[in-house]
C-alpha cells in the first residue's frame, strides 16, 4: 500500500457536500485510490481561496462537512487518532486517514484552539499555507519575517499534544525558526528539491538535512511545477529524480510520498496558484497512476524493503513516534 502524506480531500468533500452531493470519497476518490493502491494518507483541511478571507468560519464549515462524511462512511474510513489505529485500519481494510490542517490561519493568536481541534481528531498541522498569518510566514510572505511568539507556542503545544508538525509552505526564515524550537521529528509533507527545481516551495539541501536530523520525513510532491522548470521535463522520470536526490542527500529512512494531487478542486481556487491544467507530471496525472512511480523505482534498482519505506513505512514510523 501507499500512504499519501498530502491530499486536499476535505476541501473537495466540503465543496461537493455544500452542492448536495454525498459520499464524496466513495463516489469521487475511492476508485483512483484503489487503482493506485493508496491505502491512506493525511487528508487536510485547506482554506481554499476565496474562503481564505474568513478562515475561522470556513474551517468550521469544513469540520462540519467532513464530520458528516466520516460518520456516514465508516465502512471505508478509519481516522487515525492514536498509533494503534494504524493496525486497526489495515486489519479492517479501511483507508487509514490522518486529519490534518494545511495552515492554522483560522486560530489567529489563540493557540489554545489547538485543544478542541485535537479533540475533534486533528493530528497534523502546518502553521501556514502560502500566506503570512499570526503564527508564521509562508513562501509568499516577507523573507524577513519568520515565526511569531504565537507560532513558537503553537509548535510547543502541538508537540505536547502529539500532533505532527509540518514545514511545507513555510518560508526559509520560518523554517529555521521552527527548527530551533522543535524538539521532536517534523515533516515536510509535500515538498521537492530546490537543487533540481528552484522554486520557493522546494527545499534546499540544508533544509532536507535538517528534517532528517530531526528524525522526520519529506514527502515527494507530484505537482508538475515543482518537478522541473522546463515543460518538456515535467514528467514522472524527473519526479523520480527528486526521490533519487533525496535518498542520496538524507537517506532512505527520510523519504516518502506527499503527492498533492488536486485535479478535482474547483477552478476558482486552483487558479490562484496554478494554471494551464494537467497539474500532475506526464505519466503521473492523478492518484490512479501511483503504481507508475513504484515501477520506476524498481527499474532504478531500489530494493523491495526500501520501496516499502518510501511507500508507507517511513511515515508510519513518524505517526507512531508522535501520536
Amino acid at each position: 500500500m501507499i500512504f499519501d502524506a498530502h491530499a486536499d480531500i476535505w476541501t473537495d468533500v466540503t465543496n461537493k457536500r455544500q452542492k448536495g452531493f454525498v459520499d464524496i470519497i466513495k463516489n469521487h476518490h475511492l476508485d483512483r485510490f484503489n487503482k493506485g493502491d493508496i491505502g491512506g494518507g493525511i487528508f487536510v483541511i485547506w482554506i481554499d481561496p476565496p474562503y481564505d478571507k474568513d478562515p475561522f468560519n470556513r474551517t468550521l464549515e469544513m469540520l462540519k462537512e467532513s464530520s458528516v462524511e466520516i460518520l456516514e462512511n465508516k465502512d471505508i474510513i478509519k481516522i487515525i487518532r492514536e498509533k494503534s489505529d494504524i493496525e486497526k485500519a489495515i486489519s479492517e481494510e479501511k483507508l487509514a486517514i490522518i486529519i490534518g490542517l494545511e495552515g492554522l490561519s483560522a486560530i489567529g493568536k489563540d493557540v489554545n484552539l489547538l485543544y478542541p481541534l485535537y479533540m475533534y481528531g486533528v493530528r497534523h498541522a502546518s502553521l501556514t499555507w502560502n500566506e503570512e498569518n499570526e503564527l508564521a510566514t509562508g513562501v509568499k510572505g516577507s523573507s524577513d519575517r519568520g515565526l511569531t511568539k504565537y507560532g513558537k507556542e503553537a509548535v510547543k503545544k502541538m508537540e505536547k499534544l502529539g500532533m505532527i508538525v509540518d514545514v511545507s509552505h513555510l518560508n526559509e526564515r520560518s523554517f529555521w525558526d521552527l527548527y530551533d524550537v522543535a524538539t521532536k521529528p517534523f515533516i515536510a509533507s509535500h515538498s521537492n528539491c530546490k537543487a533540481l527545481c528552484d522554486v520557493p516551495r522546494n527545499l534546499t539541501n540544508e533544509q532536507l538535512k535538517a528534517i532528517a536530523e530531526s528524525g522526520g520525513v519529506v514527502g515527494v510532491n507530484a505537482f508538475k511545477d515543482f518537478v522541473h522548470k522546463e515543460d518538456d521535463k515535467k514528467d514522472i522520470e524527473y519526479l523520480a529524480n527528486h526521490i533519487d536526490y533525496m535518498v542520496d542527500i538524507i537517506g532512505i529512512n527520510h523519504v516518502g510520498f506527499g503527492f498533492d494531487f488536486f485535479e478535482y478542486l474547483e477552478e476558482e481556487s486552483v487558479s490562484t496558484f496554478a494554471s494551464g491544467g494537467g497539474f500532475g507530471p506526464k505519466g503521473f496525472e492523478d492518484a490512479s497512476k501511483a503504481q507508475n512511480i513504484i515501477e520506476i523505482l524498481k527499474s532504478r534498482g531500489y530494493k523491495e524493503e526500501d520501496i516499502e519505506k518510501i511507500k508507507y513505512k517511513n511515515f508510519f514510523r513518524i505517526i507512531r513516534d508522535i501520536l
